[in-house]
Order: structure tokens, then C-alpha cells, then sequence
């Protein structure tokens, strides 16, 4: 199948590529920068900028489509960024006869009053809903792996504080999934024509709290930090305090850590019967991360 990646050059999207050329894929890619762009040879690469309308038409002969893009990393305005790119997609796949899209998005449930970055999430889930195609989404929670920013701030926190201070959100409980998990659904769905125009809910067979979280990844990394909440700690005071310590930068920082009071669990178990994932463990899936997050450094 033609299939075209968005964000190719990101966590997911960088890992997406490749696996679905292994799956006999036919993959383009739409990048801001060609030249820049360091994926497998044999993919097409197009440059092209979802911000402007026009500029990745070229992109657009596909059957398929992977949505991976969002601007949580260029400052405050990534809400309004993040909307006004998927609405340009949305309407140019619409009009490229795009069959099918496919959007990972965020869990969390719309009564828990989602942070600022699970709102985004949700919005452009609905913007993409509104195109002249079949959108199938996947919803996670945290992404373990090497190279995730919700990763690599849980790890750079559990392996540099002995004692953490947190608000009450430590007790939020969270189903992270392994990235190459992730990936096999993403991968898995194009053959699974019933996924079409629905929405599931993915995670790993683990779940736990944050202080669960952080405590475990402490321990497999040499370092077991004492984690005590307290009620006055705000999520927004605490993303200042993880930019200081981790090298995440604040613009991430922030809404991830204003994130972390959804409870994140999987609900709807539907996609499970559909494609066949052998799901990682929670310690499985970290052990690999940080054997290649120190292969990486």
C-alpha cells in the first residue's frame, strides 16, 4: 500500500517508517527539511510544511496516511499551531482522496478536564474527524523508549533527585506502553479493515501510579528516589522544578507534567481482538529503553 508518514522525523514517526517497509509498504514521508532528513533510503521524501496550505500537495498521492505531527515543542501557541495544521491536512487529504487516516492520540477521559496538551490532543483528533475519509485512531498514554520526552524526563527525575517533592498527581494512575507495542498496532491496523473510521484505546498489560513509575525506573537504573506529595505543589510550580533539574526543555516540560493528573488507563479493550500485539511488560519495556538510551549516548 502507498502510504505517506507526517512527522516521520519524531519519536514515533521515525520509528514508524522503517516498520512499515518492513511490512512491504510503500512510504513517503513529508518533511520541512529534505535534506535534513536521515531515514531509510528507500523511502520517497517530500518537503513540505502543514502550516501552509499547498506547500505538501505533492505528498498526497497515497492510500493511506499516518498523522503523527504536533508542536508541543514550539512554545505556548502549539494548541493554536497544532489545530490549524491538522485542519490543513484534514482538507487537503479530503481533496486528494486520501482513504484512510490514521491519528495516535492521548487517553484520558473528557470529564477528568483534560491539561492544555490532552486538549490538543483530543482537539485535533475531532478536526481530523471532519475530513472525507476514514480516520482510525489509537490512543495512548506514555510511550516508553528511548528518545520519548515523557521518558526521558521520568528517568533524568528518578535518577537525579534522592528525594522528590510532588503534588498529588504522583498517585495518578497511568498504562504506559512499549514503543515498538505502539508501533505494531500503528503498523498493524492498515490490515485490519473493521479499524476504519473507529477509535481505540491502546496500552501495555501494566498499570501503575506515577510514584510506581518513577520508583521502578529508579530502581533499574541504580537509583531508588523517595517520592513524597504533597497538596500544595501545583503541576504548573512542579514543571518549573523539572526544568531545572532534567535537561527537558520547560516548553515540553510543562504541559507533560500539567498532563499527569488524567488518569490515563486503557478502558475500551476492542482493538486487542483485532490485531495481534504480544504486549511488554512495564520492566521489560524499560530495560530495553535504557539499554538503548545508553547505547544512543
Amino acid at each position: 500500500m502507498r502510504v505517506l508518514v507526517t512527522g516521520a522525523t519524531g519519536f514515533v514517526g521515525g520509528q514508524l517508517v522503517p516498520a512499515l517497509r518492513a511490512a512491504g509498504h510503500d512510504v513517503t514521508v513529508l518533511v520541512r527539511d529534505a535534506a535534513g532528513y536521515d531515514g531509510p533510503e528507500s523511502v520517497r521524501v517530500v518537503e513540505g510544511d502543514l502550516l501552509e496550505p499547498g506547500s505538501f500537495t505533492a505528498a498526497l498521492d497515497v492510500e493511506a496516511a499516518y498523522y503523527l505531527v504536533h508542536s508541543m515543542r514550539s512554545g505556548a501557541d502549539f494548541e493554536d499551531r497544532d489545530r490549524r495544521a491538522a485542519e490543513n491536512f484534514a482538507d487537503a487529504a479530503s481533496e486528494a482522496n486520501i482513504d484512510r487516516v490514521i491519528y495516535l492520540g492521548g487517553l484520558g477521559e473528557e470529564r477528568d478536564r483534560l491539561s492544555e496538551h490532552l486538549r490538543s490532543r483530543r482537539e485535533v483528533e475531532q478536526v481530523l474527524g471532519n475530513g472525507d475519509y476514514d480516520l482510525t485512531t489509537l490512543r495512548a498514554a506514555i510511550l516508553i523508549g528511548a528518545g520519548s520526552a515523557s521518558f526521558e524526563m521520568i528517568v533524568q527525575l528518578s535518577s537525579r533527585l534522592p528525594v522528590m517533592v510532588t503534588p498529588r498527581w504522583v498517585e495518578t494512575k497511568c498504562q504506559p506502553i512499549y514503543v515498538d507495542d505502539a508501533i505494531d498496532y500503528l503498523v498493524g491496523v492498515l490490515d485490519v479493515p473493521e479499524t476504519a473510521g473507529d477509535t481505540y484505546e491502546i496500552g501495555g498489560p501494566d498499570v501503575l501510579t506515577y510514584r510506581e513509575i518513577l520508583t521502578r525506573v529508579g530502581s533499574r537504573s541504580g537509583h531508588r528516589p523517595i517520592v513524597v506529595p504533597v497538596p500544595v505543589l501545583s503541576p504548573k510550580l512542579s514543571s518549573l522544578w523539572v526544568g531545572l533539574v532534567t535537561d527537558v526543555p520547560a516548553a515540553v516540560a510543562r504541559p507533560l507534567i500539567e498532563g499527569l493528573k488524567n488518569p490515563v488507563v486503557v478502558q475500551d479493550h476492542r482493538i486487542e481482538s483485532l490485531v495481534d500485539v504480544d504486549l511488554t511488560s512495564f520492566d521489560d519495556a524499560i530495560d530495553r529503553a535504557l539499554e538503548a538510551r545508553a547505547a544512543e549516548r
